[in-house]
């Protein structure tokens, strides 16, 4: 095999090819044979490397250059400056957020070295669709040794002493998981891998399948034996194409090299893997609905129990996972559960996989130990937040997670102080918001996706979610009135105890904490008419602070309906009659010269009074 001086790592993760990573592979190539490197300087496409936002990225080995936000024009003065004459470029570099100095290795990059890669640690290392690569990385020993050196029941008892818990949400011990479904009676059984992520922002199921597709279909395969599985289904959102493309690439290979069908590495063992493409719906990421959608009904969620490990797929014993779940497995069986379980708390062992988006400086995806608290997230890998703008609040576990405040900031990530929090883990959504986020209007936002996504199998959720909505709508109009906080509170607490499952139980989540932390900003929607973050139209009315204007005309040139005008250099002037409360005047004001003003509107209560 040639040996190369440099490798090069271009992330072909789905952000960065939005950004056309694949066009900087091709000039790198033909840069790289215009100079005569090419026996020198071997280019690799990688799955996702995390920091998202900073696409294209490039990662020059053995020495982990990190170039950001590459463009084809860059590609020739790189290749003549670092590639040929050992210069690294610092104008590619990363630069932090407070204007320090580039950052020339990744792992010097406080968006990476405060992680702990378990389940990502192939990420950006090896070539996803090439399963010799994984292989080199200790791919598939962890299979072998279950084959050769473990029986069913000793690989369950390794799962249960390391102390996973399950990653797609609800964190039911794994091994526990599994041990119900292997004693369940029958002899067909079956392994299913839940790949439906649908929460808004949430990309980590997605980049783990795109990154190291084998990882999953090992873990699989290990947990099949255990259980006594012949057949296995990746149930994965027809919405990630790429995904999609690399599962079906790894199981051609796993297939052909022996180690997934018939007879696997001649042992007699035999576990087929389908992938099933999801319509897309948010309810199938609950696993009844799932198995529904994988046996070609429509996706509704059943009543528990019996639960999936007793009768799940037509009827049979069925053990369901999320995709981080399946790829903790070989590292656990590989490394040993007390290698695993050294990681973390008490009661929440190993790292978890967040998808950090929002506002937030560094967004991408983060892989840290359980019991980090939210402030290292936030301020040591994610760089605090943009602007100089103060932090608000932070959403854990998607649109049916809980908001948490800046006074919880040092509360530490695991499954108990979430939930203490009125927060869930979920499957790892994180969203950061600022000062200028409503959060009356966030939990509509959010309690609106689950009213859309909700299967309407169940009154409380299908009636009681819609008219939870109606009184946001009526409080962020400025119609609200006392009464409907109380209805408010009412309506989520039922919602949240009588749903048939989990979308149901957890779609109050985001109004039940920002009442509990943030009623002060519901008073004001009801009884100032106020909305403080100036997002609620009905509530605020744009000026011109003319001590403050200069008249640089930037307001002018954002506006869409033409409602600012006014001479170069002197103070402008707000059409109310025009003005759509667009917002876009006030972001981009530099001197705070545009004020939101609360609009009084007279309330039914004032009116009888």
């Amino acid at each position: 095999m040639k040996e190369h001086r440099l490798h090069v790592h271009i992330c072909a993760g789905t952000g960065c090819v939005a950004c056309r990573s694949f066009d900087i592979k091709e000039a790198l190539e033909q840069e790289i044979t215009r100079q005569g490197l090419q026996d020198e300087v071997k280019v690799v496409t990688t799955g996702c490397q995390g920091f998202c936002e900073r696409g294209p990225i490039v990662i020059v080995q053995p020495d982990g250059i990190f170039y950001q936000e590459m463009s084809t024009k860059d590609i020739p003065h790189l290749v003549t400056e670092h590639f040929l004459k050992g210069r690294p470029v610092k104008e590619l570099m990363y630069v932090p957020p407070r204007k320090e100095p580039p950052v020339a290795k990744m792992m010097d990059i406080g968006f990476f070295k405060h992680q702990r890669l378990v389940v990502l640690k192939n990420r950006g290392r090896l070539d996803p669709e090439n399963i010799d690569e994984y292989i080199g990385f200790d791919g598939y020993r962890a299979l072998e040794k279950v084959l050769t050196d473990m029986t069913p029941e000793q690989v369950i008892e390794e799962v249960k002493k390391a102390g996973l818990r399950g990653r797609g949400g609800a964190g039911f011990p794994t091994g526990k998981k599994w041990e119900f479904c292997s004693k369940a009676p029958g002899q067909i059984k079956y392994i299913v891998c839940n790949g439906d992520e649908g929460d808004p922002g949430a990309f980590m199921d997605r980049s783990v399948l795109e990154a190291d597709p084998h990882a999953v279909l090992e873990g699989m395969t290990i947990g099949a034996i255990a259980i006594g599985a012949h057949k296995g289904y990746i149930y994965v959102r027809s919405e990630y194409p790429m995904a999609l493309k690399r599962l079906h690439i790894a199981l051609e290979q796993a297939e052909s090299y022996g180690l997934s069908g018939e007879d696997i590495l001649g042992t007699g063992v035999n576990f087929s893997i389908e992938v099933i493409p999801g319509a897309g719906a948010f309810v199938c990421g609950e696993e009844t609905a799932l198995l529904s959608s994988i046996e070609g009904t429509v996706g509704r969620p059943r009543p528990r129990p019996p639960y999936p490990a007793e009768k799940g797929l037509w009827g049979r014993p069925t053990c369901i996972n999320n995709v981080e779940t399946w790829a903790n497995v070989p590292n656990i069986i590989l490394r040993g559960a007390d290698w695993f379980s050294s990681i973390g708390t008490e009661a929440s062992k190993g790292t978890k996989i967040f998808s950090l988006v929002g506002k937030i400086n560094n967004t991408g995806l983060v892989e840290v130990p359980m019991g980090i608290t939210l402030r290292e997230i936030i301020y040591d890998i994610g760089g605090g937040i943009p602007k100089k703008k103060k932090f608000k609040a932070v959403q854990t576990g998607g649109p049916s997670g809980g908001c948490i405040p800046e006074k919880l900031l040092d509360l530490p990530v695991d499954y108990d102080s979430l939930s203490k929090a009125g927060s869930i883990m979920g499957s790892g959504g994180m969203i950061v918001m600022d000062e200028d986020t409503c959060m009356v209007d966030l939990a509509r936002y959010f309690l609106k996706f689950t009213v859309e996504e909700s299967c309407g199998k169940c009154n409380p959720c299908r009636v009681g979610t819609r008219h939870m909505v109606e009184l946001l709508d009526k409080i962020c109009d400025g119609r609200g009135e006392s009464s409907d906080l109380e209805k408010l509170d009412f309506l989520a607490k039922t919602v949240k105890s009588t749903s048939l499952c989990g979308l149901g139980q957890t779609a109050p989540n985001p109004v039940l904490t920002t009442m509990k932390y943030f009623m002060d900003e519901y008073k004001e929607h009801v009884h100032d008419k106020r909305c403080r973050a100036l997002i609620c139209k009905a509530l605020i009315s744009y000026r011109v602070i003319v001590e403050k204007c200069t008249g640089c005309q930037r307001c002018v040139s954002v506006c869409p309906t033409g409602a600012i005008t006014g001479p170069r250099s002197q103070p402008h002037n707000v059409d109310l009659n025009k003005c759509i409360k667009c917002r876009a005047c006030y972001e981009i004001c530099r001197f705070d010269a545009i004020a939101g003003d609360a609009i009084r509107i007279e309330t039914k209560e004032e009116g009888a009074a």
